[in-house]
């Protein structure tokens, strides 16, 4: 048989040379694509802010923004749920009519107080910017897919400043169990290169800061278990509710901006009568707040709530932030309950409920480590596997695919959209096939 003799690293000196160039080809378009979202974000909640009545032209920004996606937004409506099939199954260059769309759609959400996020809209446009290499270098589909995690990565990280945690969760965010290790060194450059030049562009990430760590013990460690638990759940509540209010809406209100007006006027009336200013927009301050003081028990519920309303019917964002501050505040209510310290609750949860939720527990634990520093470690290991196996097969991404059952067998590569479906023909299978069991 024939031998190649030829050293295999001298082989890997073209790939590294390759995707050194590509990854920071994609790092400049996410990093600066991110800086711009970013600083149009805080003029966003810096207006609002200054202009509390903002919050009754809600309704009407909901319906402009509905019929813009209704219009021109079509084939890019499905956000990170599309990029995410184009991945497992490259179809056509996402186009690049995304970055405006969901750019515009965001900041307009934020200005008159929707409450999303802003990670979906970074990975969004992370993904459709690096994608447009595909035309350019006309690219195969291999590189194409490793390409577009690049741009997940790299989003990711800009907006948030965890760089290594944004590079596990373009890896992670896939498939539930199971990671792509062949776009791990883009997926790392791309990552960290877009962080870099997002602070280049003056972009200033909010600090966290956990005052207190309880010592590692048998009591602080069934503790963080039973939060971990716990924080799984309310992930899984979050994922299942948003998708919920969604398909509702979609079956009871046929035309597409009458929904965020719908909403929108549901969410303008609810903090007018609640007083709820503080569960609209990021709600950085309150996250804030949560790692430094008890804040209101309900204060999770009540933001679950609201960005379920939000992005049930049809607000463009992400889901991330608002998942940060959810876990936050009932990391928070919960600590005095476990008897561990209110900071170090409300950092467990910050990055548990995101684990459970999302699906991405190797990313959360690497971003409680860059956020919270690497004494945090063992209780965020825990609390965030803890989160991902309780959540079960759920998430706030429906075309993120099963991987790797977490328990019970659940068939490879079906997505979490289609979980439903096949349990229900599972049930109908087992009714069937024991008559008796159904009477």
């Amino acid at each position: 048989m024939p031998r190649n003799t030829r050293l295999e690293q001298l082989d890997l000196l073209p790939y590294i040379g390759k995707w050194l160039v590509l990854s920071f080809i994609v790092a400049c378009l996410a990093g600066a694509a991110s800086a711009l979202f970013l600083h149009a974000l805080d003029w966003a909640t810096s207006t609002r802010e200054a202009n509390p009545a903002l919050i009754w032209l809600l309704p009407i920004a909901g319906f402009i923004v509905g019929w813009c996606y209704l219009r021109m937004g079509r084939p890019v409506e499905a956000g990170n749920n599309l990029i995410i099939d184009e991945i497992h199954d490259p179809k056509k260059v996402i186009p690049l009519r995304m970055v405006p769309m969901v750019l515009g759609g965001t900041v307009i959400s934020h200005l008159f107080g929707a409450s999303v996020g802003r990670e979906g809209t970074a990975v969004q446009m992370g993904g459709a910017l690096a994608d447009q290499l595909t035309h350019i270098l006309r690219m195969r589909p291999e590189d194409r897919r490793i390409v577009l995690m690049a741009g997940i990565a790299a989003g990711f990280s800009s907006v948030f400043g965890t760089p290594l945690a944004g590079a596990l969760f373009g890896l992670e965010v896939l498939a539930i169990g199971r990671m792509r290790y062949d776009a791990l060194f883009p997926c790392v450059v791309a990552a960290i290169a877009a962080d870099r030049i997002g602070v280049l562009l003056g972009i200033h990430h909010t600090h966290y800061a956990v005052l207190e760590v309880a010592p590692l013990g048998l009591v602080s460690v069934l503790s963080v278990v039973a939060a971990g638990i716990l924080f799984g759940l309310i992930g899984m509540v979050f994922a299942n509710s948003a998708h919920a209010v969604g398909a509702f809406m979609k079956r009871r209100v046929p035309y597409a901006p009458l929904r965020p007006f719908i909403g929108g006027a549901v969410i303008a009336t609810a903090v007018w009568a609640l007083d709820g200013y503080r569960y609209i927009g990021l709600g950085i301050p309150s996250i804030v707040q949560a790692f430094q003081q008890p804040v209101a028990p309900w204060d999770f519920a009540g933001k679950l709530l609201f960005t379920v309303a939000s992005l049930g019917t049809g607000f463009k964002g992400g889901e991330v932030t608002p998942l940060f501050y959810i876990g936050a505040t009932f990391g928070n209510a919960l600590a005095p309950l476990l008897h561990l310290p209110f900071s170090m609750l409300a950092g467990l949860g910050f990055v548990a409920v995101l684990a459970g939720a999302a699906n991405t527990p190797i990313a959360t634990i690497v971003m409680a480590i860059e956020l919270f520093g690497p004494e945090i470690a063992p209780f965020a290991a825990i609390a965030c596997i803890a989160a991902y196996l309780f959540s079960g097969h759920s998430g706030i991404y429906h075309a993120q695919r099963v991987g790797h059952s977490k328990h019970r067998v659940v068939p490879e590569g079906m997505r979490i959209s289609e979980l439903g479906a096949y349990r229900k023909q599972l049930r109908q299978e087992s009714m069937a096939a024991n008559p008796g069991k159904q009477a």
